[in-house]
């Protein structure tokens, strides 16, 4: 693995680390956890929930980059991560997500209560489009291990100490960070659009 890889990874992991705190995935497994008091199958049933949307958006990502120009590519990212950027930027405290209607079956197990939940409330959300963009443009293994670690710790933070940590940085800079980030990466994608 050389320098470029390591970056790849680095770049990736703060961007979906900052875009997730806060967001709907982390308030359900500090919910859940809160809920049942149970830390453990609320981290493994995120865990795999995650991994498995990654390796989702980090193929179809791949591909993409296989069937489309360059150009194309960078020039998706470019927008995308523009658009999620201003969305952060613009985000106000009085925006709700539906977090607070999150609701588990007693019939399941907090395991596999804790995975669908995640895998639903994730299913084409920024994080996993971004995942996929970042794919079609750097190694794809270090995007995924980068998404995943960060989403991994984002969702032990929600378990173990979301609320301390939330109540210290209010949310709305964690939107302003990760708004910055996006329109960074934006601006990256489009200076590589320039070098073709």
């Amino acid at each position: 693995m050389d320098a470029g890889w390591w970056q790849s990874g680095g770049a990736t992991f703060a961007l979906i680390a900052f875009a997730e705190i806060g967001d709907k995935s982390q308030l359900a497994c500090m919910m859940l956890a809160a809920q049942y008091g149970r830390a453990r199958p609320v981290l493994i049933g995120a865990t795999v929930a995650f991994g498995l949307l990654n390796t989702a958006a980090v193929l179809f990502g791949a591909a993409l980059a296989l069937w489309l120009p360059k150009p194309w590519v960078l020039g998706a990212m470019a927008i995308l991560f523009a658009v999620f950027g201003l969305r952060a930027l613009l985000y106000s405290e009085d925006e709700d997500d539906g977090e607070g209607d999150l609701e588990t079956s007693k019939g399941h197990s907090l395991l596999l209560a804790t995975f669908l939940m995640i895998l639903v409330a994730e299913m084409g959300d920024k994080t996993q489009i971004a995942v996929a963009g970042m794919a079609g443009v750097y190694p794809a293994t270090a995007v995924w291990a980068g998404a995943t670690i960060a989403l991994i710790l984002t969702s032990a933070a929600g378990v173990i100490a979301g609320k301390t940590v939330l109540r210290r940085l209010p949310v709305i800079w964690m939107h302003r960070i990760a708004g910055a980030l996006f329109l960074a990466l934006a601006g990256i994608a489009v200076w590589r659009l320039l070098q073709l």
